[in-house]
């Protein structure tokens, strides 16, 4: 007997207090991810826990759901080189756009074969005989379904910071990088290259169900939105399309939510405890009039 209530002892869990168990029974555990995530922000209201913290827990989650089309730069609006050119065609592009990587094409943007560091090109400068295509790193190829969280693990594991994402029919249909990713959840990063260019504001995707589709960063100006979409967004109470998504809500705006407003579609594609960060928007068909049927 002795023994056997040594080993229950050695076995239990830690004593907890009362008010612990109390605690316990009145606030169960969460049995799903909506449930702990309510936890999370009753515990940010109590300032347990801070906006930050908040919001990266809340983007570990998010990119469990997105996958590498959510995020993807669209294959027209990436930066390449053409090696099929002579590099002072090019070495401009690679000079201007200030990117550590490009994709490397011959002739056509679906045909890359490999990824080149701009760093290589000081060999350039440096040896009388340079063949570009000596210097280029292989290209990781990944489909447009790949779930955030396991590109983000492969990234680590393969020590890649590129990959060209291709459709079903393995055409190229963009770029991600390992930057793109970890800002879904540590926010927006920002180099010494990074500037605040009004042009990659809003990038225009595969087309949606009824209509043409863009990705629209939520501090765009409504200005520059009506401008590029063609659209007349009101601007008198706010400024940014993301004021304009939560004036319109009435709250703060959460991932997945999806409205109709002023002939388009809105979708919250990520959003934290703080603000919106990217939505999407696609052009819906024009209401019949049926004025003349009364």
């Amino acid at each position: 007997m002795q023994e056997h209530s040594s080993s229950v002892k050695t076995d239990a869990k830690p004593h907890r207090s009362l008010f612990e168990r109390l605690t316990a029974l009145i606030s169960p555990e969460p049995e799903n991810r909506s449930e702990l995530l309510e936890v999370l922000h009753d515990a940010h209201e109590r300032n347990l826990i801070d906006a930050d913290a908040l919001s990266m827990i809340e983007g570990v989650f998010q990119v469990s759901d997105l996958s590498a089309r959510d995020i993807m730069i669209p294959r027209s609006q990436m930066d390449v080189i053409d090696i099929s050119k002579p590099i002072e065609e090019w070495l401009p592009l690679v000079l201007q756009t200030a990117h550590s990587r490009f994709p490397a094409i011959e002739g056509e943007r679906d045909k890359v074969i490999g990824i080149l560091l701009a760093k290589d090109l000081l060999r350039y400068y440096a040896e009388e005989s340079f063949d570009v295509r000596d210097m280029l790193r292989p290209a990781i190829f990944i489909p447009e379904s790949k779930r955030l969280n396991v590109l983000l693990r492969d990234f680590r594991a393969n020590h890649n910071h590129m990959a060209i994402v291709v459709d079903e029919y393995s055409g190229v249909a963009g770029l991600i990088t390992i930057e793109d990713v970890l800002e879904q959840i540590v926010g927006d990063i920002e180099d010494e290259y990074d500037f605040d260019e009004e042009e990659d504001n809003i990038l225009s995707i595969r087309e949606g169900q009824h209509g043409p589709r863009w990705r629209i960063k939520a501090l765009t100006e409504i200005e520059q939105f009506n401008d590029e979409l063609d659209t007349a967004l009101p601007d008198d109470d706010v400024d940014t399309i993301g004021g304009l998504v939560s004036k319109h809500l009435g709250r703060m705006a959460h991932k997945g939510d999806v409205f109709d407003f002023e002939g388009l579609r809105f979708e919250v594609l990520r959003a934290d405890a703080r603000q919106i960060h990217v939505l999407t928007v696609e052009k819906l068909p024009p209401a019949p009039d049926h004025g003349d049927d009364a």
